[in-house]
């Protein structure tokens, strides 16, 4: 698979755009924090879920999404780093926060059980519809991402790259890390052959990630 097969994505067309705007206008609410696969939820709808490393701006950007400036943070209080969380987009989809991966300093039994929960949790949970990874755009594709991307892949989760801090970089440095990005997933068979460029303090890219999820069937 070639770099060529990963462009970025445009945006949508005004159909998808307004069921994105509807989907994430209406209620969004935290559901719960799970800790253990019997804990999760019903899967009664469809899902996605956002993984990327220690501040990547994963927070940011689910904020950015719904249009709730704290809604991630409410999830990430002290006890909860660990934890799968979910929330709830009305009562047609569930949005999945994943821990940070790649924190050096957390104990090496808190980093295994939550790689056991991820492993349990993208192999098991036949709702899921996509996995996001996001990557920071001043640093690309590192050595922890290709450990997640690696994962997915064996776990057959189709997942698809949302680059953030799009506003950080110059021209030049956006240029080249989108090149090693797309370059990094011709590796990768789950990966799906579109890469959104995303600011959440800009709101590039967040139109597009809502339709995105909201057209997901």
């Amino acid at each position: 698979m070639s770099a060529a097969r990963f462009p970025l994505a445009d945006l949508p067309d005004e159909q998808p755009r307004e069921l994105g705007r509807l989907l994430f206008a209406g209620p969004v609410d935290f559901v719960k924090g799970v800790v253990a696969m019997p804990g999760l939820p019903p899967a009664d709808r469809i899902e996605v879920c956002f993984a990327g490393r220690s501040n990547v701006g994963k927070s940011s950007l689910i904020n950015a999404l719904t249009g709730r400036k704290t809604l991630a943070r409410a999830s990430n209080t002290p006890g909860r780093t660990q934890e799968v969380n979910y929330f709830a987009l009305g009562d047609r989809r569930y949005m999945v926060d994943l821990p940070g991966y790649g924190y050096a300093e957390a104990p090496v039994a808190i980093v295994e059980k939550w790689q056991a929960l991820l492993r349990s949790y993208l192999q098991g949970r036949q709702t899921l519809r996509r996995a996001f990874v996001l990557i920071d755009m001043r640093h690309g594709v590192k050595a922890v991402d290709k450990e997640i991307l690696t994962l997915l892949d064996k776990s057959a989760v189709t997942f698809q790259v949302v680059l953030t801090k799009a506003d950080k970089v110059n021209a030049a440095t956006r240029a080249e890390t989108i090149a090693q990005v797309q370059a990094a997933l011709t590796k990768h068979p789950a990966a799906f052959p579109q890469i959104v460029v995303t600011s959440s303090e800009k709101g590039e890219g967040i139109e597009t990630l809502r339709a995105i999820i909201a057209t997901l069937e």
